[in-house]
Order: structure tokens, then C-alpha cells, then sequence
């Protein structure tokens, strides 16, 4: 385990058990940011606590953080922060929320972490080293049919739309069993066999950064709606290999 990741998973883990102070309490606040999307002071104080440590150790790393917005690096190195991914589940006190954490190297994804810590598991993973979810080794499904497959999203809009033309929208008719097992949750069931594609829409970079290494060290396959392998494009998929190569040559046809 390399430095980075060591930092990572120290960092991301002392968030999440940061924001375990306040799941399910009766008293946390929920604010609305421009968006219209709820934001809490566990959100702020975990990101809070990520920027504290990596910079105490990293002085010269940049940071993008989803509450505090771009710190400009002075090494290429960025590291990406989502506090909590999955805050309208942890503020029902739905334990399916995570603390997000990625290292961006000269424009390349190579770390990535997802503490999820009401249920007690971390999902992390860096270039060449393969993935695990606390010690045991991630490793994508062998589902080649999307007839045979379990589609997963977060997204309302992406189960509401029938006007969708996009070769993506047409999936959820197409797969066996679809469900809303979302936000990071759902990816780290992708790279542990325990579900075969997702279709996120909407994504922001700090809702994909972490995903990349470890779908990806799990022999899986991420890329946005144009196809590329990009945490700055519109939305994104991620699959298991034999899925993901299927869906993506389908893109130039629109048809799965």
C-alpha cells in the first residue's frame, strides 16, 4: 500500500467516523445550498477534516471539494472530496451513504476510497493494486446478458424519463431486475459482483473521482454518456467488463 492510499484511507475513515456524531440525530440541521440540494455541518466539518490532514502531510496538493469548492495544487496532484455522497440518505438515517475521497495524479485517477461507515465497510483501491472492501479483494460479476443483469441507479429522472433517446435510457427495460441501491453505495456493489451495471444521469467530479480506481482495479469499466473515461463528463456508467464493452460499442448506434 502506497503512502497515498494509506493517507486516504486515514483521512476518509476519520470523516466518516466524523459523521457518525451526528447520523440519525434529532438534532442535525439541514441547510439548502443554490442547488437546492441539503447540505449539513457534518458535510462541511468532514470535508473540514480531509483538507486537514492530507494538507498537513501534502502542503502543496490541491483540493476539490463539493462544499469548499477548488484549492489550486502546485504539484498536479488534486485530491477530490465528496464528504458525504448519499446526503439524502444519511440525513433519513439510511445508512447507505459514504465518505468519498480521490487522488488525481497529472489529470489521472489513481486513488480512491469509499468509507461507508454506518455500515463498518471501505471500499478502496489505487492503479495496479487491485480493489478491496476492507480486506477482502472486489472482483466485478461475469454477467455477460443484460436480460440475465441487475441494473441500479439513485437517479428519479433516470426511471421517470420515457422520452429518453439516449442509449443508456433504454437499459432499464432491457435488464432482469432494476433497483434504487444508490449514490456510492450502488458502484461498491458493481465492484463486488454483487450487482452488474449503473446509470447515474447527474454526476459531479467529486461524485465520480473515487469510483474510477476501484471499479476499475475490480475489472470493471467506467465511462460517462459520450462514452469516455472522464470524471468531468455528463452523468456516468459502470459495469462489469463484459457489460461495459457491450454498452459502449452500442453507443454509436443508440441501441443496446
Amino acid at each position: 500500500m502506497s503512502p497515498d492510499l494509506e493517507l486516504a484511507l486515514e483521512a476518509a475513515t476519520a470523516a466518516g467516523k466524523l459523521t457518525l456524531q451526528y447520523f440519525r440525530s434529532r438534532s442535525l440541521k439541514v441547510d439548502a445550498k443554490r442547488d437546492n440540494s441539503p447540505v449539513t455541518e457534518a458535510d462541511r466539518n468532514a470535508e473540514k477534516k480531509i483538507v486537514s490532514l492530507i494538507r498537513s502531510k501534502f502542503p502543496k496538493d490541491g483540493f476539490l471539494g463539493e462544499e469548499f469548492g477548488e484549492k489550486p495544487s502546485k504539484n498536479q496532484r488534486k485530491w477530490i472530496i465528496d464528504p458525504i455522497d448519499g446526503t439524502k440518505s444519511f440525513i433519513h438515517g439510511v445508512p447507505l451513504y459514504g465518505v468519498m475521497l480521490g487522488l488525481e495524479i497529472e489529470g489521472e485517477m489513481r486513488v480512491g476510497v469509499v468509507d461507508l461507515p454506518a455500515l463498518g465497510e471501505t471500499c478502496y483501491a489505487e492503479t495496479g493494486g487491485g480493489a478491496f472492501r476492507n480486506v477482502s479483494r472486489l472482483v466485478v460479476s461475469q454477467v455477460s446478458d443484460l436480460s440475465q443483469a441487475t441494473l441500479l441507479t439513485s437517479s428519479e429522472s433516470y426511471l421517470t424519463d420515457t422520452m429518453g433517446k439516449h442509449a443508456f435510457d433504454s437499459l432499464k427495460k432491457k435488464a432482469k431486475l432494476l433497483r434504487m441501491w444508490g449514490d456510492c453505495y450502488g458502484h461498491t456493489l458493481i465492484a463486488a459482483g454483487q450487482a452488474d451495471v449503473m446509470v447515474e444521469p447527474k454526476m459531479m467530479p467529486w461524485d465520480s473521482a473515487a469510483l474510477i480506481p476501484i471499479i476499475e482495479e475490480a475489472g470493471g469499466m467506467c465511462f460517462d454518456y459520450a462514452g469516455k473515461r472522464t470524471i468531468y463528463g455528463k452523468g456516468l456508467l459502470t459495469a462489469n467488463r463484459a457489460l461495459g464493452e457491450k454498452i459502449l460499442r452500442s453507443l454509436s448506434d443508440k441501441a443496446v
